[in-house]
Parts: structure tokens; C-alpha cells; sequence
């Protein structure tokens, strides 16, 4: 299998999930499932999620966690059906969405983000620039990230968050071309050493940390461009 081939059996596992994420989402936030992820609080004004919706947004975190520790353990059966079930319950995660930005916003920030991945991708698949060396950074970034929000959980400070939304579209533009390039790099050092069923089993994890890239530039995105129900404001 060469390397065009590989990167298209990634992309095709990543949009394949971006499809079922969005149809979750799309379903919970629209049909009566919506009550059981989501409750309306009177005395604030506001949605809340259940029980139910809780457990939906902290799951994804212990799918990644469980195929990560899982990489030379798990069957590539074991690791796709864990991607489905992974990116069925990101769906889930994400379909408060539809109750805070209107539908048109919605669409039109997952355009962008689309025409901004793609185009972040292609130059990392396409330069000569060694982004390897950005590695250290982008891990630092990303934790640094993290803290940042955990922080303003409790300080809720605007400038704070305008930073922190600022910071996390400029780092997962770049994780996407360091990602890209690391997946064709990498392939290009083990494909000789490698069966199907390993490669198989790669082009999910590939696929998982691109999807990854996506959905958090999209929501990062969508902090700024998106257009909030009147009902939210």
C-alpha cells in the first residue's frame, strides 16, 4: 500500500467520523433524545446537561485514554469499533451546540474550519520545513492550553478567554500540519516493516489524532464567529 493510498484510508476514517459526530449531534440536539442529554433550568435561564450529558462529555477522554494505552494490545477490530463508539459519543458531547449558536452559524464555521484544515493539511503533507522541531512547542502549547482553561473556569475573565480561544485556533492550525507530516513520515520509515493489519490498525490512530485537530479547531472557531441564539443571550 503506498503512502498516497494510506493517506487516503486516513482522511476517509477521519471524515467518516466527522460524518457520524455531526448526524449524533445533530439527532440529540433536535428529536426528543435532547431531554435526556439536556434539562432546562428555569431559574437560570439556561440548559444544563443530566447525568447523561455529563457522562457523554467526560467519555471521549477515556476512549482516547483506553486506545492509547491499548496501541500494541488491541486487534484493528477492537480499534475501529472503539473509534465508532468514540466519535458516536463525541456527538454526543457536542450537541449543546445546536441549543447555543443558531444552525447557519453552526454550518458556516464547520465550512471554514473544513477549508482551513484542508488547507493546513496539504502544506503539511507538501513542505519541505522539518516541523518536527515544533514538537516540544506544540506539547507545551497544548497543556499550557489546558491550564488556561481550567484557570478561567474559576476566573471567568473575558480578556482571559479571548486569549485562550485566540491561542487554541493558532495551535491546532499547527498540530494539523505537524500531524500531517508525522503521518507521512512516519509511514515512509515502518511501511516496510509492517503487515495490513498493522497498517490498518495505524490509519485509525492517524485518523483519531487528525479528527481530534478538526473538532477542536471547530470549536474554537465557533467561539468567535459563532452567532448565538437570541434565547442564550
Amino acid at each position: 500500500m503506498g503512502l498516497r493510498a494510506y493517506m487516503l484510508r486516513v482522511y476517509n476514517w477521519m471524515a467518516s467520523g466527522l460524518v457520524l459526530t455531526g448526524l449524533v449531534a445533530y439527532l440529540i440536539a433536535n428529536t426528543q433524545l435532547q431531554a435526556l442529554f439536556f434539562q432546562y433550568v428555569p431559574a437560570l435561564g439556561t440548559v444544563k446537561p443530566t447525568g447523561l450529558g455529563m457522562l457523554a462529555m467526560i467519555a471521549p477522554l477515556g476512549f482516547v485514554l483506553v486506545m492509547s494505552f491499548g496501541v500494541n494490545r488491541l486487534s484493528t477490530q477492537a480499534v475501529q469499533t472503539l473509534f465508532w463508539l468514540f466519535c458516536g459519543v463525541m456527538g454526543a458531547s457536542l450537541s449543546n451546540i445546536f441549543m447555543v449558536f443558531t444552525g447557519v452559524s453552526v454550518t458556516r464555521v464547520f465550512f471554514i474550519t473544513a477549508a482551513t484544515f484542508c488547507t493546513m493539511s496539504i502544506w503539511g503533507y507538501t513542505t519541505r520545513t522539518d516541523l518536527s522541531r515544533f514538537g516540544s512547542f506544540f506539547m507545551m502549547g497544548l497543556f499550557g492550553l489546558i491550564i488556561a482553561g481550567v484557570v478561567n473556569m474559576f476566573l471567568h475573565s473575558p480578556a482571559l478567554y479571548f486569549v485562550y480561544s485566540a491561542a487554541g485556533v493558532l495551535l491546532f492550525v499547527g498540530l494539523t500540519m505537524f500531524d500531517t507530516q508525522n503521518i507521512k513520515a512516519t509511514y515512509q520509515q515502518v511501511a516496510a516493516y509492517e503487515g495490513p493489519d498493522q497498517a490498518a490498525k495505524r490509519s485509525v490512530y492517524d485518523a483519531l489524532n487528525l479528527y481530534l485537530n478538526f473538532i477542536n479547531l471547530f470549536q474554537f472557531l465557533l467561539q468567535f464567529m459563532g452567532v448565538r441564539n437570541s434565547s442564550n443571550d
